[in-house]
């Protein structure tokens, strides 16, 4: 048999055993010394196989780290309702966050411009990451004004939702006034919680969300990896793609 013939079926079993689930998104391939013996060929070839897969962005490098399978992109819709839990629901994905910190302590200067408050007046913070089924998508760090929701760090403890937690403090809806969407490159720490490689490509937001009076009750900035997720502008429903 000829190498090209041997790389291609070696590529066509490894996709094989993706796609039935044996390396799941975010999971790292055996090594290639591990699948030179599996497949009783040499390094060079098994790596014509990885490169092929590189190519149709099944698989993507980390330096120093190996080769991972790549996460299927989750549509995220950004409209005026933007709400974490219903969006994943939508896509058929299962939502979840995980508690970095909350916390209560002194505005800065772009928080309080934010949310109309003056400059070190006390503001609840809530930072973690969001995940898709149970893959890391994003860190978030949401910021609200402490004087008018003084119980909502309990709330947002108990509950594990914003939109729930605000209900809890009488706001009973509210709507996204702006979102700015920028390019970034992954830091040490977005990478570490992300399970990302430093500069891997993000897409960061920075939104405000106002009350039905158009009052600032968040304001929340978001850190994506790319590669995890397709944002969705407008508030079209979003179809699951099977």
């Amino acid at each position: 048999m000829g190498r090209t013939a041997l790389w291609t079926a070696i590529r066509d079993t490894l996709v094989r055993d993706i796609s039935e689930g044996h390396y799941p998104p975010g999971q790292r391939l055996p090594t290639e010394a591990q699948l030179s013996e599996r497949f009783g060929v040499n390094r060079h070839t098994v790596r014509r196989a990885i490169a092929d897969m590189a190519e149709q962005n099944i698989v993507h490098s980390r330096r120093g780290a190996g080769v991972f399978v790549r996460h299927v992109p989750t549509p995220y819709r950004i409209g005026r309702r933007t709400r974490f839990r219903q969006n994943l629901s939508e896509a058929g994905r299962v939502p979840e966050r995980r508690v970095l910190s909350l916390e209560t302590r002194g505005a800065n200067k772009q928080e309080a411009g934010a949310l109309g408050l003056g400059k070190g007046e006390p503001a609840h913070v809530y930072e973690g990451i969001s995940l898709s089924d149970g893959a890391p998508l994003a860190l978030f760090c949401s910021v609200f004004p402490a004087a008018r929701f003084p119980d909502l760090l309990t709330h947002l403890d108990e509950q594990g939702s914003v939109t729930k937690a605000l209900e809890k403090q009488g706001l009973s809806d509210y709507t996204r006034k702006s979102t700015e969407i920028t390019a970034k490159a992954a830091s040490k720490t977005h990478a570490t919680l992300l399970e990302l490689s430093v500069g891997d490509p993000m897409l960061r937001t920075v939104a405000i969300n106002v009350d039905t009076s158009g009052k600032p009750v968040e304001f929340g900035r978001t850190w994506f990896a790319a590669d995890r997720v397709t944002l969705i502008l407008g508030d079209g429903r979003i179809q699951q793609v099977v």
